[in-house]
């Protein structure tokens, strides 16, 4: 397995990871009255526009968003430091 530090893991071996590890599961506690700081943070992690930002929002509050777990990870660190309760778990 290789680190790649700044750059999107290659598919192959994101593939690779979610085989080996299985996949892991985002999931946001006591979502705020507004999604709005959640949308930011999954647009500019993702790199997404409203549309597909909405589209994931909708996988993540309904607990069916997944990943790899440092994906996962990435995304719940990003909320909390937003004050939004999130964690990364594996099924």
């Amino acid at each position: 397995m290789a680190a790649v530090c700044g750059a999107d893991l290659p598919s192959e071996q994101r593939d690779q990871l979610l085989s080996t590890s299985g996949p892991a599961r985002l999931q946001v506690s006591s979502p705020p009255a507004t999604n709005a700081v959640i949308l930011r943070v999954l647009r500019a992690e993702l790199g997404t526009d409203l549309v597909n930002a909405k589209a994931v929002l909708h996988r993540v509050l309904s607990g069916d968003h997944t990943g790899t777990l440092p994906e996962m990870e990435l995304l719940a660190r990003k909320l909390r430091a937003c004050g939004i309760t999130a964690t990364a778990t594996r099924p």
